[in-house]
């Protein structure tokens, strides 16, 4: 059955089938005139009122970055064997042809919204966002809103809506609601996110969305082991994983499916079980949380940024080659030694799949030196199973400094030494690098990542109408996008 939207987007009463089914399904309630709103309620009365106008032209510049800086993230994942595991189920399980899978054709859009997302996640080279308790990589929202408007027929505003929503979702809780401390992964904010962006993007009325949002929510909460000690491949699909099933629950939402209305705030739920308490008034929030995030230069976590461009600018300034270091030292901020530097996380001089080498900064580092660059071809597993980067490694020492951390995260800093064999100590310090709030990427920087990522798979003038698109979007059909990334790959 068509899904019938107003002009506002939102469900209409044209879904007669549905609404009877959803009276079906769901107990008598009190009227909204006799109870308060709960949590989940107030935020889908936020996701339903989002629109085009309320975001301003810089935060809508943004999101537009971010989709090309994803897309090419995507395509530059083609053909590497986790993302290509993905598809080989999507396509043997089938679906319908709902939604487009990036150079594959067409399924139903739980399933896009794995396969794609599993493509823009596995290179672990897209956006960030830094909470003081929590990190976060927001464009993984991007797979589920996609596969959501274009079976919902939508336009490129209504798509840059959806995720603008998601943003600010995913981005609030973790600034108000960190899990990571308490065990669980950062995915389990984006289950709310995820969610609420296909909500969005359908244009389903508000008692769909707090259903949809609560269902999802109660159901995809994420152990943090994902990114802690040996790390395997689920470090790159766990949210892939969170976005299917939210955009599972959406549809089934629509349908007239409930879920628990006191999913924060109720006896058991988010804040009693896992976040503690938090306040966040969904009635004052903006769609300009995609300001605050960051772009990555390296393809290597987040927190590793400003390390790599420290060492590769000691590097080019002092014409070094890595024979002539003795050792590196690096003091770092406490999150960044936490999670990648041998911290509470875990040791980081095992180094054996791509997964651990880009969440060691002893790794990365050390490529950095070798190699100059830190790239897609430095996870090959031939150069991370290399001798001379992992006897390298092997003579990093990191550290965590107080007061680079106490500086956190609104720096982003590196003291990096390299202590070479004949007596010299070459230093440097920096607070930020090229992606990060102070120095951010333009289109041009952007543009020229996706084509580096790209290159490979698709020809110029492919990438070339991509590009074009994503930067007329809001003037084009979700459509006119997804027919592009669905043909196949041609190289040139």
């Amino acid at each position: 059955m068509p899904l019938i939207l107003t002009a506002a987007g939102c469900v209409s009463d044209g879904l007669r089938t549905l609404e009877m089914a959803g009276r079906a399904t769901q107990p008598a309630v009190q009227s909204k005139r006799e109870r308060a709103p709960t949590l989940v309620e107030r935020l889908a009365a936020f996701v339903c009122r989002a629109s085009w106008k309320e975001i301003s032209q810089p935060a809508r510049e943004q999101l537009k970055l971010r989709v090309l800086d994803s897309l090419g993230c995507a395509v530059g994942a083609l053909g590497a064997e986790v993302p290509a595991i993905v598809r080989a189920q999507v396509q043997e399980f089938g679906g319908a042809p709902l939604a487009s899978l990036i150079g594959a054709g067409k399924s139903a859009p739980d399933r896009a919204a794995l396969y794609n997302g599993a493509l823009v996640r596995y290179l672990d080279f897209n956006d960030s966002y830094l909470a003081p308790g929590e990190t976060c990589h927001p464009s993984d929202n991007l797979a589920a809103v996609l596969a959501a408007c274009e079976y919902a027929h939508a336009d490129g505003r209504r798509l840059l809506t959806a995720l603008a929503v998601a943003y600010q979702v995913q981005n609030r809780l973790s600034d108000l609601a960190p899990v990571r401390a308490k065990g669980f992964d950062h995915t389990t904010q984006g289950a709310y996110a995820a969610a609420a962006g296909v909500a969005r993007a359908l244009g389903l009325d508000e008692r769909r969305t707090a259903n949809a949002i609560a269902v999802a929510g109660t159901s995809l909460n994420a152990l943090r082991v994902t990114r802690t000690g040996e790390l395997s491949h689920w470090k790159g699909l766990a949210y892939p994983a969170t976005a299917a099933g939210a955009t599972q629950a959406a549809f089934l939402a629509r349908r007239g499916i409930t879920g628990p209305r006191e999913v924060f705030e109720g006896n058991k739920g988010f804040i009693d079980t896992i976040a503690g308490p938090f306040e966040i008034d969904w009635s004052q929030e903006d769609l300009e949380s995609v300001r605050g995030t960051i772009l990555k230069r390296y393809d290597a976590e987040i927190h590793s940024q400003s390390a790599i461009e420290a060492l590769l600018e000691l590097r080019a300034q002092h014409e070094i080659h890595a024979g002539a270091v003795e050792r590196i030292e690096l003091d770092t901020f406490q999150v960044a030694y936490d999670i990648i530097g041998g911290g509470q996380e875990g040791g980081k001089r095992s180094v054996t799949t791509k997964e651990q080498a880009d969440h060691s900064l002893p790794y990365l580092l050390a490529v950095a030196l070798l190699d100059g660059q830190v790239l897609p071809e430095q996870y090959e597993p031939q150069r991370i199973a290399a001798h001379d980067v992992q006897e390298l490694l092997r003579h990093v020492e990191v550290r965590p400094d107080a007061e680079l951390s106490r500086r956190f995260p609104q720096q982003h800093s590196a003291r990096v030494r390299l202590h070479l064999h004949d007596g010299r100590l070459l230093e440097r310090e920096q607070h930020d690098y090229e992606g990060f709030h102070t120095r951010p990427m333009g289109w041009d920087a952007v543009a020229a990542k996706f084509d580096r990522l790209s290159a490979g798979q698709i020809d110029r003038e492919r990438r070339a109408r991509i590009k074009e698109t994503v930067g007329d979007l809001e003037q084009l059909t979700v459509e006119q996008l997804a027919r592009l990334l669905a043909m196949p790959g041609t190289r040139e």
